[in-house]
């Protein structure tokens, strides 16, 4: 049973870790309803490291270039400078005050309010006619980049959503939503490494050889879904936008609220 909860909760993360629905709100909310609880939801923060390779994996030939690139192009420098910058709130908040974020905000009850908040959010958004100024990430700016990595930091709240936070606060910024999610996508690739690597170092002492072996099939479950919906959710949000993921968080956050009046 151990095995088959872990599954469920890696093909959650990696399916939802890039599209604005909350990642860490749906591992919450279903790991309470089917009993599945780590301690300092280590299993649920380690298992990132799947969904951070599958980008990685996707985005492999155009971070090459972007790496080879450095020495001579003033463009990628600055795009991976701001790239840091948007990084850096999110590192020092999670760095100084993530025990006590996960103590008192990693709520069932906080999660199923936030992912109702933020579909009613990404629905006004989707109908707001906003003005776009950038088409291609590597022409935000810097200011830009650290104005979205604060929106970012409000993800620190389960539920909220890192890619939606990071999105609504670049379409705000002026970039269309195709190349909004993709400097999400980037973005993630620091931050998750991040929390992934602070996890491991407050935990690690506490990992059982079992605890190692759900982790391991964890990752490899979330690499798979994550790789997936990497692939095909840039071209979606270019032509749909963000009703569908808008409503799949009204709907899950209202039979959150459902299912813990019911069963608590």
């Amino acid at each position: 049973m151990g095995i088959a909860k872990a599954v469920v909760l890696a093909v959650v993360e990696g399916a939802t870790e890039f599209i604005p629905v909350s990642s860490t709100g749906h591992q919450l909310l279903v790991g309470h309803f089917i009993g599945f609880q780590s301690p300092n939801n280590t299993f649920e923060v380690l298992i990132q490291l799947g969904a951070i390779l599958a980008i990685l994996a996707v985005y492999f030939r155009r971070l090459l270039g972007i790496t080879l690139a450095l020495p001579n192009d003033p463009r990628a420098r600055r795009f991976v400078a701001g790239i840091l910058l948007a990084f850096l709130p999110a590192a020092i908040i999670g760095g100084l005050f993530s025990k006590y974020i996960k103590f008192y905000l990693f709520n069932p009850w906080i999660v199923c309010a936030t992912l109702v908040a933020g579909g009613l959010v990404l629905l006004v958004l989707d109908d707001t006619d906003l003005e776009v100024k950038k088409r291609d990430v590597f022409d935000f700016t810097l200011p830009m980049d650290l104005k979205i990595g604060l929106f970012q930091c409000l993800a620190m709240i389960p539920g909220v959503s890192r890619s939606g936070a990071t999105i609504v606060g670049a379409m705000l910024m002026g970039a269309d939503k195709r190349s909004a999610t993709e400097f999400s996508f980037y973005l993630a690739i620091p931050t998750m490494a991040g929390a992934f690597a602070k996890d491991l170092l407050d935990n690690y002492k506490n990992l059982s050889r079992d605890d190692t072996g759900l982790i391991v099939i964890g990752f490899i479950v979330a690499f798979i879904s994550a790789f997936i919906v990497v692939r095909t959710v840039l071209d979606y949000v270019a032509s749909h936008g963000f009703r569908l993921f808008a409503w799949w968080r009204i709907i899950v956050g209202s039979l959150g609220f459902a299912g813990l009046i019911i069963f608590g």
